[in-house]
């Protein structure tokens, strides 16, 4: 069982042909990907990297049975692109969209939330399920398969958390990167859940930010919940100045619980291993789930 994509998601492109759709489109399909066809307005019937076009969403959950999406599309038009998805039918959507405005996403998160539908992003890498799907823009060769799963609001620490993984001689079940904005579709604490519900997913490596009550969020729910699975976590951002804004637009220190020191404290005193560093990750993943690392 995966988490969110698997070998048998029928995943569209929205904005498929623009310059990032195409390029990124090309490594899904080249990882295997099932990219059944891509939208973009104006442009149905033609053929683009030897999928169709479609012009709407809604024609190509019709005509190719599109069950996923991943968003391509300019931040003015993102949260309409979002809302065209899950309008559709789409149950997965994945939007890699940086800078699209809070005022857009605030009707955006519950108009998805009233279809049913799961939003990853925006601002996000994506989703991998390693050797079955790569709805992202992550590098596939960093993930090999296995059983820890990975939440992480960060692109580049969800790259460095799976390299750490592999090097102590295991492997990833999904990975998921739930964007750095301020409203995002998913928070920590609802794809800690996924993977905690998931058979195919011993332990979970879960990755914060500054700014925020996400992490301190999911980890009161981990540890009201029975720690059922051994959560090692780590957050960014340990020597950022208050009122600063660091990288993603929710990463800013706004009361006394956003900082990485009181995340990290409350993390610890709800259970779960917290490392001061990235480097770190994958040796006290393997030293907690008994494996020798590099083995």
């Amino acid at each position: 069982m995966a988490v969110l994509v698997n070998k048998k998601s029928k995943v569209i492109v929205q904005g498929f042909t623009g310059s990032e759709g195409s390029f990124h489109a090309q490594q899904m399909i080249e990882y295997g990907t099932n990219v059944v066809g891509g939208v973009t307005p104006g442009k149905g019937g033609q053929t683009h990297l030897d999928k169709p076009v479609f012009n709407t969403v809604k024609e190509a959950v019709d005509k190719a049975g599109a069950d996923v999406s991943i968003i391509f599309v300019p931040p003015a038009f993102a949260a309409d692109a979002i809302m065209e998805a899950a309008d559709a039918g789409i149950k997965v959507i994945v939007c890699i969209t940086e800078g699209i405005p809070v005022k857009d996403m605030i009707p955006v998160k519950e108009y998805v939330k009233s279809k049913g539908c799961v939003l990853i992003g925006p601002n996000c890498p994506g989703v991998i399920t390693p050797g079955e799907a790569k709805v992202g823009i992550m590098p596939g060769f960093v993930f090999k398969s296995g059983k820890i799963g990975i939440v992480s609001k960060s692109g580049t620490l969800t790259y460095e958390a799976a390299d750490q993984i592999v090097k102590a001689g295991l492997g990833i079940s999904t990975a998921i990167g739930i964007g750095g904005d301020p409203i995002i579709g998913t928070p920590t604490k609802d794809a800690v859940e996924m993977l905690m519900n998931d058979s195919e997913t011993d332990a979970i490596v879960m990755i914060g930010e500054i700014g925020g009550s996400y992490e301190a969020d999911a980890a009161r729910w981990i540890k009201a919940n029975g720690n059922k699975k051994p959560v090692v976590g780590f957050i960014a951002g340990q020597t950022a100045p208050p009122g600063r804004r660091m990288g993603h637009a929710g990463a800013i220190i706004g009361g006394k619980d956003d900082t990485a020191e009181a995340k990290m404290r409350i993390m610890s005193e709800c259970g779960l291993h917290v490392v001061a560093s990235p480097a770190e990750i994958g040796s006290k993943m393997a030293e907690v789930i008994g494996v020798k690392a590099g083995k």
